[in-house]
């Protein structure tokens, strides 16, 4: 049995009256048992007119005219899920410390692993609440950990994305580096285009120890890997980066040391300032190898 599989069917009159499970299992080979839980997982798509959307529940009437697609990778669906920690609820939105290797978002290969999709399913658990819909409205890299916030309304989602986009949320970051940081003044501004769009940081150093520096970092702007490039093109990658660092020394194998720390804002719907730290137990720490 193959362990990747990408495949698409139509759907007829006959085929309408029977199971996606069903139809996916006879199509593929695969177990019904198997394409449930990629359905459950987020890898089976069910395109219908014009709408493309993810198909959970195998029990979902078929009409003639769809088409489904099963986009099946047994090592991703199997991987381990690390759980985000609930760090405040606002009912509108939430905040959220996020452990290295959970994503923000989804693929097409499924959306289980994802934090949005993990607290969907286990906001009402951890909670005893009820279901509430969870809309990302910013991004961490999988391989960063810190805080990330969530929102459960589309007013609230697209008020914190305008504020986002606006740079109405400051955000800041702590990175340790390979290298003596503490050669730059306090502040020190970096302004370099990433991927063609103007980028802004701000890096500032803490503290150094066998070679490495802890670093604070406000980012101005919010280019994809903006940090990592950034202190890349300075000369002191960040340690465990296997993108923009080089690799070649004892930091080699260690998780990516790069956090979002803090959250400060002023709620768009209470007028309110708020402000959101990870706990010092939860920060990187110089000597942690």
């Amino acid at each position: 049995m193959p362990d990747i599989i990408e495949t698409s069917l139509t759907i007829d009159v006959d085929s309408s009256q029977l199971k996606a499970s069903q139809l996916l299992a006879n199509h593929t080979n695969l177990s019904q048992a198997k394409v449930k839980d990629a359905m459950q997982k987020g890898a089976v798509w069910l395109l219908r007119g014009n709408g493309k959307k993810r198909l959970r529940r195998a029990s979902k009437p078929l009409q003639a005219g769809d088409k489904l697609e099963l986009n099946y990778n047994a090592q991703l669906l199997t991987q381990a899920v690390p759980e985000p920690q609930l760090i405040h609820d606002a009912k509108d939105y939430s905040v959220w410390f996020k452990p290295y290797g959970l994503y923000c978002q989804g693929s097409r290969w499924g959306d289980f692993a994802s934090i949005n999709r993990w607290v969907e399913i286990n906001l009402p658990k951890v909670l005893n609440t009820t279901e509430r819909p969870v809309f990302i409205v910013h991004r961490l890299d999988r391989a960063t950990t810190g805080l990330i916030l969530l929102c459960h309304s589309k007013t609230a989602a697209r008020l914190f994305s305008e504020m986002f986009r606006d740079g109405k949320m400051d955000k800041r970051y702590q990175a340790i580096v390979e290298g003596d940081f503490s050669v730059h003044p306090q502040d020190h501004e970096v302004n370099q285009a990433v991927d063609g769009k103007a980028a802004c940081s701000f890096f500032s150093y803490v503290d150094d120890k066998d070679g490495c520096s802890l670093v604070n970092v406000k980012l101005i702007t919010g280019r994809k890997h903006q940090i990592r490039h950034h202190l890349s093109s300075l000369g002191y990658p960040i340690v465990g980066d296997r993108l923009y660092g080089n690799g070649t020394d004892e930091n080699e194998g260690r998780d990516l040391q790069l956090q979002s720390v803090s959250l400060q804002f002023t709620c768009p719907m209470t007028g309110q300032e708020q402000q959101y730290s990870v706990a010092e137990n939860q920060r990187l720490q110089l000597d942690s190898r």
